[in-house]
């Protein structure tokens, strides 16, 4: 027998509507699309077999704005592209370059409408998205994180006691306005003469290689760069390969943003083969592999993007995870939030992981959001998704690493400035009697604080 525990309450679909309408978040299960891109003049022509191979995609990507310019015909005002030109000779830290999977995911019915578009303000900034007062914050720098300084041998980051990052190339296929590596990655801009690795490739990775066989407190790997999805795959098989003979190796991460922005990659049978046989030998010994990649709009996941996010299932790796990053104008909201988790989740099989706090690197004020702001988007997307798949909005800190955006040690509100503690020493601190001890600061942008917080930072900046 069952008893109602409000037999007044008619449980009908009228009712579930009005509940869910009072929510302060709706869901809706929503089917994939695929834009059609032929409704881009410079594409009309442009056959499904081509659209879906990643050689012509490659071939094809966006890197000037003449290229721009052909693909969207009439569809853009000029003053789009002249505030794009302006920006790239003013503020980009990021060369142009767009697979043309990505491109088609904006919506370009007009200029308004691109200029709104959520990838597009991330993909393709131009100059009037960027803050006049506060282009950069006073303690941006090109690598904010530091990655660099904690090296054990060249291009292996060693933060975290048992974990490492391995960045095997500098070169992405797609390359992000806001990417927090933009000191090394990506081809040098007006602003920005881009730092190069010293050793050759295979020099480089075998140092990696030796580093992690005598280090054996370390088991986790992240390859990344750069884009793994750009080297290729008989010699990222080899590393990742390697990487599994050494003992202590028990999971390897393989960082691509390109499982959303070329899925076509990653559709190709050499790929699909390689990662069957990665996979294999990764069950093999007890270790795991898993894909994450870097989706922060609900637009961005397509069935192109779904099939190929299924296809690295099915060889057998563990997970495909989302690592989003919290950008204003891009997914600031908690529907954006919801709608982007649940088009991965529901529609494409990818966790959500990770929502980052944009890096506090030059000319990203505009992008960048408060740790309060933070705090109340993951406070509000709490209770929607499964506790398993409810995205973590992290904060990476200086010297620090990642921390939930409500471990904060302390906070200044007024003047913007965060205070985090950590458990561990990095690389740079093992004889360091204060590292755990002491208090790292993050900064809010300057332009969300009080007035008193930014007459704060004026008289500073002036002083300087």
């Amino acid at each position: 027998m069952t008893t109602a525990l409000h037999p007044d309450a008619a449980v009908s679909g009228d009712h579930a509507s009005a509940e869910t309408a009072r929510q302060p978040y709706a869901y809706r299960r929503r089917p994939l699309e695929e834009p059609d891109w032929r409704r881009l003049p410079g594409w009309r022509d442009v056959t499904r077999d081509e659209w879906e191979s990643a050689q012509w995609q490659r071939a094809h990507c966006v890197k000037n704005l003449r290229q721009l310019r052909q693909v969207m015909g009439d569809r853009l005002d000029e003053r789009f592209y002249a505030d794009l030109e302006r920006d790239h000779a003013e503020r980009a830290t990021m060369s142009m370059l767009l697979p043309p999977q990505m491109l088609n995911t904006m919506d370009s019915s007009s200029t308004g409408a691109f200029y709104a578009d959520p990838v597009r303000r991330y993909m393709l900034p131009v100059f009037s998205d960027r803050r006049t007062d506060w282009p950069s914050h006073p303690h941006a720098s090109r690598d904010s994180l530091h990655e660099a300084e904690m090296w054990a041998v060249e291009g292996l980051t060693h933060r975290y006691p048992t974990k490492v990052l391995a960045e095997i190339l500098p070169t992405c296929p797609q390359y992000c306005g806001h990417c927090t590596r933009m000191d090394l990655v990506g081809n040098s801009t007006p602003n920005v003469d881009k730092h190069k690795f010293t050793v050759k490739p295979p020099d480089r990775l075998g140092a990696m290689l030796d580093y992690l066989r005598r280090t054996p407190g370390v088991r986790d790997v992240v390859v990344s760069g750069g884009d793994v999805a750009n080297m290729p795959w008989p010699r990222l098989e080899s590393f990742v390969g390697s990487l599994l003979d050494i003992d202590n190796i028990r999971d390897i991460r393989l960082a691509s943003k390109a499982l959303m922005g070329l899925p076509q990659h990653w559709l190709q049978d050499d790929v699909r083969a390689g990662m069957e046989r990665l996979a294999a030998k990764a069950r093999e010994r007890g270790a795991q592999i898993a894909i994450h990649t870097h989706v922060n709009a609900a637009q961005s996941v397509t069935p192109l993007v779904a099939k190929a996010a299924r296809a690295m299932l099915d060889t057998g790796i563990r997970d495909v995870r989302n690592q989003g990053v919290l950008l204003r104008g891009v997914n600031d909201t908690p529907e954006a939030l919801l709608d982007l988790s649940f088009a991965l989740l529901d529609e494409a099989g990818i966790m959500p992981y990770y929502l980052y706090m944009c890096d506090m690197i030059p000319n990203s004020e505009h992008w960048r959001l408060a740790v309060w702001e933070a705090q109340e988007l993951q406070h509000a997307i709490m209770g929607y998704l499964p506790g398993f798949a409810t995205p973590r909005i992290v904060c990476d800190v200086p010297y620090v690493g990642k921390r939930w955006v409500h471990q904060l040690a302390d906070y200044d509100r007024e003047r913007g400035i965060s205070y985090w503690t950590k458990n561990y020493r990095t690389g740079l601190e093992l004889s360091d009697p204060d590292a755990l001890t002491r208090r790292y600061e993050y900064h809010d942008p300057i332009y969300t604080l009080p007035e008193a917080g930014r007459e704060w930072w004026r008289e500073r900046s002036e002083a300087a």
